[in-house]
């Protein structure tokens, strides 16, 4: 029969006709069977239960199943629980059947078994084209420029729009475009100085921030698309009389009203996007978010949300974002999350809820816990030296078999529990960044999980485990 493959999102693949064994501890039997029954009236697999002698599946460990667990060759799979140490080759050469280690939650079995979910939502769509500037192009490279415009657009950004320094020249401003046109970028250009928008349009520039007054008198000889804005943000004659001076010259128009900061009638500016698009349905809309992104001291991915939901109900359907602050150092990729989640919810009708977990970064979509008895339970049946780390109803919980430690403070539980362990260098390494982790999660109310990486939405690094890394000889 075919070897089973465990896919990345933990869809479990049998054949149809498939005997598959769920093993498991006592105390966690019946939810097992549960999922075992649900799974069987589904399809024409079939799931059995096998409930090892021990009562938190957080204890198993693969030499005490090859001794205590008799597990017929009359199988195709046997699915341990995600928990189990030890070399599960070894069961598999003993029992002769494949064996897997499944999830570490039970309520993951469903999906790793490849079990009937509700169908993933489709946010491969969106329409609000984002546009990154690069700040102060002038002081950088050709090289720094290369690297930043690459990596926003591998973030999700369709435009490379080249900003300058307000009051200073940019000469090599027709380089820097056919420079990033040559490297397959489509680019805006941000300057109200006519030699510099005129070379960066000969240069392949298809857009131009920005047109009012000032400019108004040859922004209509250049053949491109002009976003316009009003003289002063309070007020929008200016704007009404820009944008059609420029389609009189039947020259393609963005209306920018001007997003301002907080602090600085932001609501009102707001209400001006409102105004202009009841007055112009059917005109290009863009939005400058970078006023309130990088000038409030607050997580962007929220306020990206947020502009990216008044965005696809106005039918604004361009954006200019920056990446300079600190805080907002990821804004372009989050930006292309909320596009997408936005575009589903408003066209689906639905609450952006549950549909992607990307944009949860310093929380966790959902937390689940041993309980205080299990946790209990496990320190009294543990037979090895091996530290177990817990973090659960605000405190993190240590244990092995000389003990059960619990606190808040990461130092002084490692100076009690390490005070009569023989611990080396690397050992205490291990346990020091766990123990990180373990206050980090309970600090934020994070899900954690000893070997596995915290989980910070569409920013999470992949981590392998101390345990892969020893299988696979891997030291760094």
């Amino acid at each position: 029969m075919p070897k089973p493959h465990v896919t990345p999102d933990l869809a479990f693949d049998v054949t149809s006709d498939s005997r598959v064994l769920l093993v498991t501890g006592r105390l966690a039997e019946s939810l097992v069977r549960n999922v075992a029954e649900s799974l069987n009236q589904q399809g024409t697999k079939r799931y059995e239960v096998a409930v090892a002698g021990i009562s938190v599946a957080a204890l198993m460990h693969t030499d005490w199943l090859r001794r205590k667990l008799k597990v017929e060759p009359v199988y195709d799979c046997v699915i341990l629980p995600g928990w189990c140490q030890g070399d599960i080759g070894e069961l598999a050469a003993a029992w002769s059947v494949t064996v897997e280690l499944g999830p570490k939650e039970i309520s993951e079995l469903p999906a790793f078994l490849g079990g009937k979910e509700p169908t993933a939502p489709d946010l491969s769509r969106y329409d609000i084209e984002i546009i990154a500037e690069i700040n102060h192009a002038p002081l950088l490279s050709d090289a720094e420029i290369v690297t930043i415009a690459s990596g926003y657009r591998d973030d999700g950004a369709d435009v490379i729009d080249v900003g300058g320094i307000p009051g200073q020249p940019f000469a090599r401003i027709g380089e820097i475009v056919r420079l990033l046109k040559t490297e397959g970028h489509r680019v805006s250009i941000d300057s109200f100085n006519r030699s510099e928008v005129e070379a960066a349009v000969t240069a392949g520039a298809e857009l131009v921030l920005s047109a009012n007054s000032s400019n108004i008198a040859w922004a209509g000889d250049l053949d491109v698309e002009w976003v316009v804005i009003p003289d002063d943000p309070r007020e929008l004659t200016g704007l009404w009389k820009s944008a059609t001076r420029l389609k009189e010259s039947h020259r393609p128009v963005r209306l920018d009203p001007i997003l301002e900061p907080i602090g600085y009638h932001f609501a009102a500016s707001l209400a001006r996007y409102y105004e202009v698009r009841r007055k112009e349905p059917g005109t290009p809309m863009m939005m400058g978010i970078g006023n309130v992104t990088e000038l409030t001291a607050v997580d962007s991915a929220g306020v990206n949300f947020l502009l990216a939901a008044i965005c696809q109900e106005l039918g604004i359907h361009s954006v200019l974002t920056t990446q300079v602050i600190p805080w907002c150092r990821t804004a372009v990729k989050e930006f292309d999350r909320a596009r997408r989640l936005v575009r589903h919810a408003i066209a689906q009708q639905t609450l952006p809820k549950r549909l992607s977990d990307d944009l949860v970064m310093l929380r966790d979509p959902r937390l689940s816990e041993l309980g205080e008895s299990s946790l209990v339970e496990l320190s009294r049946q543990l037979r090895d030296p091996n530290f177990r780390i817990f973090v659960e109803r605000d405190e993190i919980h240590v244990m092995n078999r000389d003990g059960y430690w619990r606190g808040t403070d990461p130092f002084e539980l490692f100076d009690e529990f390490s005070k009569d362990a023989d611990l080396d260098a690397s050992h205490a390494f291990y346990l020091g960044y766990e123990l990180a982790k373990a206050i980090t999660a309970l600090t934020l109310g994070k899900q954690y999980r000893q070997d596995q990486a915290l989980r910070w939405g569409l920013l999470t690094v992949p981590e392998m485990s101390i345990h892969d890394r020893r299988r696979s000889g891997r030291k760094g």
